[in-house]
């Protein structure tokens, strides 16, 4: 070999020949790290979208409750602009209200059903409306109030 072509280190080489050595050594590692860093980031993805969806149920049923509510304190209001809480003389009322709150696409709730009681020895009378909200794991609630004609 010509002088002015060979190394001027004799361990330049061997370096040289160590790196290629060592990339053969990790060849794919990257890939592999990168795979596995989707993969954390597709779980948590996922995660998120579980979090959405339940976030979505809690406030539906929050809504629920709110318009049971306020659908009860509507016949409450009745009764007392009556100023009675006898059931048969307030029986058109409580039919036209139970009619109201069966009807879903007109603020009702879904699978919606009444129960007035009748006045106890107290005066005190009792509305309970039960609902299931639409979905596949749905569990029935219901909502109860009562009501003294002052």
């Amino acid at each position: 070999m010509h002088p002015t072509l060979r190394s001027p280190h004799p361990s330049t080489r061997n370096q040289s020949a160590y790196l290629l050595s060592g990339r053969k050594g990790q060849a794919g590692v990257l890939l592999l790290e990168v795979l596995i860093s989707i993969l954390i980031f597709s779980f948590a993805f996922l995660g998120l979208v579980a979090l959405q969806a339940r976030a979505v149920q809690f406030s539906v049923d929050a809504e629920d409750r709110n318009r049971a509510a306020l659908l009860a304190n509507e016949l409450v209001s009745t009764m007392w602009g009556q100023k009675s809480t006898d059931k048969g003389v307030l029986a058109t009322e409580i039919a036209n209200w139970t009619t109201k709150v069966q009807k879903v696409d007109e603020s009702g709730l879904p699978n919606a059903s009444t129960t007035v009681s009748n006045a106890d020895a107290n005066g005190v009378v009792t509305i309970t409306i039960n609902w299931t909200p639409v979905g596949a794991s749905s569990t029935p609630h219901s909502y109860l109030t009562q009501v003294v004609m002052p």
